[in-house]
This record gives C-alpha cells, structure tokens and sequence, in this order.
C-alpha cells in the first residue's frame, strides 16, 4: 500500500551529527494570564466532542484559566496528551463548488477537534515557530503557514522573476506540481525523524510530538449520523492548528534537492512550482528540469506522498515571438508534459504572455454573477448590507493578488474597472448615464489602477520594515547618494539598471517598487508606522485619482 506506519511510535535514536543550533528540549509552562492571548482572537466554532459552546467558554475564561492552564502545563511537562484530545470528528467537505458529491475523492476530510486540544496545539505551535524563526529553520521558498507570507508574496516573486527573465529575451518553463491527498499520507516515523534531525527537537518536547502523533483516534460525522471509531495510523488531521505547520517541516529535505538542478522552485503548502529560464536556442538546460522532476518524485515515493502526474500542469512563458520555441519532451514517470495556453496558479490564471487577460475575464464572468444576485435582493438590503455582500463578493476578487497585475495594459483592467463601477453603482443606486468619478470619490473607493499601486505600495513599506518574507526584502535595496542631499531625497530605494529597451522588467517587483516608492512624498517614505502609513498613503492616492 501507499501508506504504512507502525500503531505504537518511540522517539527516534539521537541523529549521529549534533546540529549547530540550540535544541528544543521542553516546552515553556504557559500562566493563566498569558491563556487569553491563545484564546480571545479564535473563531467559536464548537466540536460536538466539547461538552459546552466555545463562545461560552469565552465568558468564563477568568474563572476557569487556571484549570486550563493547569491541563496544558501537565501535558508539556510530562510529554503525553491526553487520549481524548486525539480524538476527531470528521466533516467532509466539498474541496470546490460543482464537482460530484458521489466521489469521495472531491471531498477534504476536515477533523473537528475538543476546543481544549486546539488550545494546547497553539502554545505549542507559538513556541515551535519561535524555535524556528530564531534558528532560521524554515524554508525560504515557503510561503504556507508563515506570519508575513501569503499566496499573494509568493506569486509577486515568481512573476517578478518571470518578467525579469522575459525581459532578457528568455522563455520560462514552469510547472505546477499536484499532490494528492498531502496532509493524510505523511509518515509518522519519518516526521519525527526529521523534527530531531533537522530541527533538533529533543527530550520531553519530542516525547511529546511522540504522544501526539500516536495512537489518535477519529469518527466521521455526517448529518447527525456517527461512524465507529478508527485509528489514525499516518497523515496529520486537517484543521488542527499544528497539522500544516508539521506537513512544511516533512517536506524541508524537498528544497535542497531541487537546488541541485539549478532550479527555482517556489511552495505553498502542497502546492509546489518549479521554473528555468532558456533562450530558444540553447536547450541543454532541459534535461535537468526531467531529472530533478524524477529526483522529486523518488523522494516523494519514499516519504510516501503521491505526485498525480496527470495534473501536473506545464506552461512556457515568455514574450510572444519566443514562446512557441521547439524543445526535448519534458518527462515524469512516463507522463509526457504538454505546454497549456494557460494555467491556475494559487487562485490566479497564468497566460504565456503574463497579460493576465484570461484570469481578468474569469473574475469578470465572476462578478458579474454575483451583482446580478445582489441586484435582486438590493430592494430589500439597507447601505450597511449591500455594501458587506458586495465587498465580500466582488471586492474581494478584484483585490485578490492584484499587485501581479501592475503594468498590465489599460484595455485589460478597464474590465476590472468597469465591475467597480458597476458595483458602485448598484450600492448607490446610480442611474448608468450618470458620471461615476462622484460616486467613487463619495464611497471612498479607489479606482482599480490606485488600488492595485496601494498594494504593491503596502508591500514594499512591509518588505522595507522587515515585515514582508526574505524573499521579496532582498530585492529592495536603499539607495545610497555620493553625497548628502536634502531631506526630501532620504529613504529612496535603488532601481536596478536594466539594458534591455522591453517593458517586461518595468513590471517586476524589483523596479516597479522602487519607482513607485521613489515618487512618494518623503513624509510617507519616512513613516515607520504601519497604520500610519496606510492612512497617509490612501490619503495621497485619493487625492492623485480624485483631486488633480
């Protein structure tokens, strides 16, 4: 079978090699008082295993900390959690609107876990991550489960090196690796390995992952119908609180491997991308792309996770002369990959050309449906509640990862402006002949291209104040003046020199941010305040699409 693990786990024997950093040897007892910080901010969603309502819970925290945190501390001193936090209900739910209900396999099992048990992951998973962070354990190209990361940095590098390499007259090979069913095939065994070889975790905290991981239980629970109890021999149960921060730990050794393809890849979670660029002519880079698909897919198979070949997408990027260019056929497990015109990476649809059209027409096919829905029910809907569905529908997919779409041409995000309109109008109930700049500027809404330069604004304030992955700070540098210059021409950031005359790298994050950062005035180039700087600069892009 795929998928085999021993019932009853031991910790690992010690790695022969001491690692060089300070181990994670116990966890740190959490006060009633610190409780609160764990507790306050979560949802109230309630587990039928709890024996009363989350929420109420809540209110009677005062009173009852003490016992919660006296539970907590028992299971991090000893090492052992209890039987009954390893206890799941199961909800399985659909992955996406549409697919077949009847197959099993279009359904994500979800594990609803004693508010308890979520507790004591999150003092846990605070101190892992601290663990981390200091030690600079985690991997750089992943972006899943990280503070300060999203699908929105991850994309904004992979473009940022896709335009930079179209720039130099080079096509991109990109592909999108698909795995099936991640979370529920890890090893155990394996896992705890790795957390004491690679991220040195040793005495009574690795006793504990020990406990955690063995002997868990879990039921299924669909329509008030219960299935009998069964074993979770392998996997990490979805919907846990440390269950995708131990799925990127399992897959750290998956990053050096690629490095030695001379690859760049990128993660997020599960979903892993892998890219080379080429000029058309020279093709002796490609076999190195088909050997390092296959080094990842005999990893994979020994630390028994499954690449589903048949949805692992491929597609040349580039500009439009080069990208149909002859190349050897790209292989996996006998799985030959054909280019796609276009592909959907991390919720946004990738072209050849990097236009983003075919992604602009999918969120305005989108939209449209659902201020049609809100259309007929705006009659009955006050201001405050038209204007909740519409940002919770429309505005939210218009500003779903759109620093990606900088540069892109007037043609093609005038369609995004037009839902912007459309929606304004609908919330106002503005005729369609009347001019719609009023009604913007009233609602305070920023036109497309502004919001677009507010987020790719915020990012570089973020990626300025350390507040933003490694990964995009390291293509920010300051710029340094031969000599002092007057105040206002502080805290400028340098734009790379480029030779070529495209206009592919006037697009990438590297120059894009500091040209717009560089066209701010100073007094929001010296804002070190986050809050701050996010008033001041909707404040200046208002006044610059409103009052010229």
């Amino acid at each position: 079978s795929l998928v085999t693990s021993p019932t009853s786990l031991d910790p690992p024997s010690p790695p022969p090699n001491p690692l060089n950093f300070p181990p994670l040897a116990h966890f740190s007892p959490v006060s009633p008082l610190d409780l609160p910080k764990f507790i306050t901010g979560t949802k109230n969603s309630t587990s039928c295993l709890d024996p009363i309502p989350t929420a109420l819970l809540k209110n009677c925290l005062p009173v009852i900390a003490p016992l919660i945190s006296n539970i907590i501390n028992t299971s991090l001193s000893t090492g052992c959690v209890p039987s009954p936090l390893k206890l799941a209900s199961v909800s399985p739910i659909l992955k996406k609107p549409g697919l077949d209900p009847t197959s099993p396999h279009n359904f994500r099992p979800i594990s609803n876990l004693p508010f308890i048990s979520k507790t004591l992951e999150r003092v846990v998973a605070a101190q892992l991550k601290t663990h981390l962070t200091s030690n600079n354990l985690y991997e750089t190209f992943q972006s899943g489960f990280r503070s300060h990361h999203s699908t929105e940095t991850a994309l904004l590098k992979v473009t940022n090196d896709l335009l930079l390499s179209s720039d130099s007259g080079q096509v991109t090979i990109l592909i999108l690796l698909d795995l099936s069913a991640a979370f529920d095939t890890i090893n155990h065994s394996i896992l705890l390995s790795r957390l004491q070889s690679s991220i040195n975790i040793t005495g009574t905290a690795l006793t504990w992952f020990t406990s955690y991981l063995t002997n868990r239980q879990q039921f299924i629970k669909v329509n008030n119908c219960t299935s009998p109890t069964a074993p979770l021999s392998h996997g990490v149960p979805q919907g846990s609180v440390l269950g995708p921060l131990l799925f990127i730990l399992y897959l750290l050794p998956l990053g050096n491997i690629i490095r030695r393809h001379n690859l760049h890849f990128h993660c997020y979670a599960d979903d892993i991308q892998l890219y080379i660029s080429t000029n058309t002519t020279a093709t002796t880079t490609l076999p190195s792309l088909s050997s390092c698909l296959a080094d990842i897919k005999s990893w994979m198979r020994k630390n028994f996770l499954l690449l589903n070949c048949d949805k692992t997408d491929l597609i040349l990027i580039g500009p439009k002369s080069l990208t149909p260019f002859p190349h050897p056929p790209i292989t996996i497990d006998n799985t030959t990959l054909s280019p796609s015109a276009h592909i959907r990476n991390l919720g946004v649809i990738f072209d050849s050309n990097l236009t983003f059209e075919p992604h602009i027409n999918q969120i305005t096919k989108t939209a449209y449906f659902h201020l049609r829905n809100v259309a007929r029910l705006r009659p009955f809907l006050s201001f405050s509640a038209a204007e909740t569905l519409i940002h919770a529908f429309v505005t939210s997919r218009l500003d779903y990862c759109n620093s990606v779409l900088f540069g892109s041409t007037s043609k093609v995000l005038n369609k995004l402006q037009l839902i912007q309109n459309s929606a304004a109008r609908l919330l106002t109930r503005t005729c369609s002949h009347d001019h719609i700049t009023p009604v913007l500027r009233n609602l305070h809404w920023l036109p497309i291209s502004h919001r677009i330069q507010y987020k790719l604004l915020l990012l570089t304030f973020k990626s300025i104040h350390n507040l933003a992955p490694s990964y995009l700070t390291d293509l920010l540098l300051p710029y340094t003046p031969p000599r002092n210059l007057r105040s206002s021409h502080t805290n400028l950031l340098s734009i790379p020199h480029r030779t070529s005359r495209r206009h592919w790298g006037d697009r990438a994050f590297a120059i894009a941010a500091p040209t717009l950062w560089n066209s701010l005035p100073h007094a929001l180039r010296d804002c070190t305040n986050l809050t701050t700087f996010k008033s001041l600069l909707k404040t200046h892009l208002f006044r610059s699409a409103f009052l010229k």
